[in-house]
């Protein structure tokens, strides 16, 4: 069995959204019992609890449940933005033929639920929340894809992997575009020099930590300044970071060659300490190395498991922790629950399969190899977990306690019964396991 160490990229990525999303249930379930317990009022303190500084006679601070939403949120899309633009430049989305269906599943899931949302809230403040049932949560998706184990075949992860991910694109310029205030133009416009300065350092390589956090801190608070959502910081700067080698491997190869001398130069770790050449030739090793291993796909990976395994579970246990009482439950199911719902349930499977269907019928694009259409409906079907972006727009979308509870609770039902759903239609769609041993 192949080890942790010897799997690629795409089968680490896989193993860590599955396994993040048992985490993700934990604290969602830990959010709605905490919320509708004798101890809620703890959470509400909690979750209101401001932290700040005082600087130069006045006080800036967020709660902190929005310095979970609007600062460590940004790591989360800067993890998103790594992925897309990994998917792009080297992955499933770099050519035509095989970006194709993935994209225009992914455009046809995005279109359907905003269209059947506006149906049923076409004026008011509920019209704003059209791009919540948009959105599809890659964690749990592949989750419970993840359960078939070996039934699944190749092509339908691949599939739905790179779907989600242009899902979470086109989440992220509905973002951008359609929920953000009034705009800034001097906080913009510095936004974009310290993204312009942070470019340099981070091509030219520059050793300097503290100066490249400030930058950092610097771009994200301009870019919470302009009236653009803080996160979309995140997804610029993962737009600078290289996800392919800054040196050819003949240079990595020349420089160890060049110093192919160390090897009978009584190397020890003792030497290292006096011999100052040994020391010199070892460190341009280093460089040449990490010049060679891609910035972002380290970056991916390492920031992985800290957005899986306690950003995203931090979100959840901020944003769903909804009070269930008579009062939420009056006017439940509204115009805005059955939009969401509906949206979620019929527009994202009708979307990404009806999508599917046009395009490889029209010869555009053809099925991956050994997919079946019923297995792109069961998939279509898992799209209709919004979950995390789901909650995350409605937050933006609405500005009413009661229109937010709302929300929150539909987008529970709705990704409940789509991946029940989905689970049982792939479970009669993928192959049988195959029986092994004597006849």
């Amino acid at each position: 069995m192949a080890t942790t160490q010897n799997k690629n990229l795409f089968e680490r990525f896989l193993h860590s959204q599955s396994s993040s999303s048992i985490v993700l249930i934990l604290a969602t379930l830990t959010a709605v019992i905490w919320a509708n317990s004798p101890w809620a009022d703890i959470y509400q303190k909690l979750s209101h609890l401001d932290i700040g500084t005082y600087f130069n006679g006045r006080e800036y601070h967020l709660s902190l449940d929005h310095w979970v939403k609007d600062g460590l949120m940004a790591v989360f899309f800067f993890v998103v933005g790594l992925e897309i633009k990994r998917e792009v430049l080297i992955g499933e989305l770099s050519s035509l033929r095989s970006a194709i269906l993935p994209v225009v599943a992914a455009i046809g899931g995005a279109i359907a639920p905003a269209v059947i949302y506006f149906l049923f809230n076409r004026a008011g403040a509920a019209a704003d929340g059209w791009g919540i049932p948009m959105a599809t949560d890659i964690a749990f998706a592949l989750g419970l894809l993840a359960l078939f184990g070996r039934r699944v075949p190749i092509g339908l992860k691949v599939f739905l992997t790179a779907l989600a991910i242009v899902d979470d694109l086109l989440a992220v310029l509905v973002i951008a575009v359609f929920y953000t205030g009034r705009i800034n133009l001097p906080a913009l416009v510095l936004a974009a020099v310290f993204l312009a300065v942070l470019a340099l350092v981070v091509r030219n390589r520059i050793r300097r930590p503290v100066c490249t956090l400030v930058l950092i801190f610097a771009v994200w608070l301009c870019v919470f300044l302009s009236g653009i959502h803080a996160t979309i910081a995140g997804v610029l700067m993962a737009m600078i970071v290289p996800v392919r080698s800054t040196i050819e491997p003949q240079e990595f190869f020349r420089v160890i060659r060049e110093h192919a001398w160390l090897r009978e130069s009584k190397l020890t770790r003792h030497s290292l300490v006096k011999n100052r050449k040994q020391r010199q030739a070892i460190e341009q090793i280093y460089l040449a190395a990490e010049h060679l291993l891609p910035a972002g796909i380290r970056l991916e990976e390492m920031l992985h498991p800290i957005q899986a395994f306690l950003i995203l579970p931090l979100f959840a246990l901020f944003a769903a922790g909804v009070a269930v009482d008579s009062q939420t439950m009056a006017g439940f199911p509204g115009p805005v629950s059955l939009g969401i719902m509906a949206g979620l349930l019929l527009g994202k499977q009708a979307g990404i399969f009806g999508f599917s269907y046009l395009v490889v019928r029209s010869g555009q694009a053809a099925l991956p190899t050994g997919v079946t259409w019923p297995q792109i409906w069961g998939v279509s079907l898992l799209g209709g977990i919004g979950f995390t972006m789901s909650i995350f727009i409605s937050e933006l979308a609405f500005s009413d306690a009661a229109m937010i509870a709302d929300a929150k609770i539909a987008i529970f039902i709705a990704s409940i019964l789509a991946g029940i759903l989905g689970f049982i239609v792939l479970s009669r769609v993928l192959p049988k396991k195959q029986r092994t041993g004597k006849k």
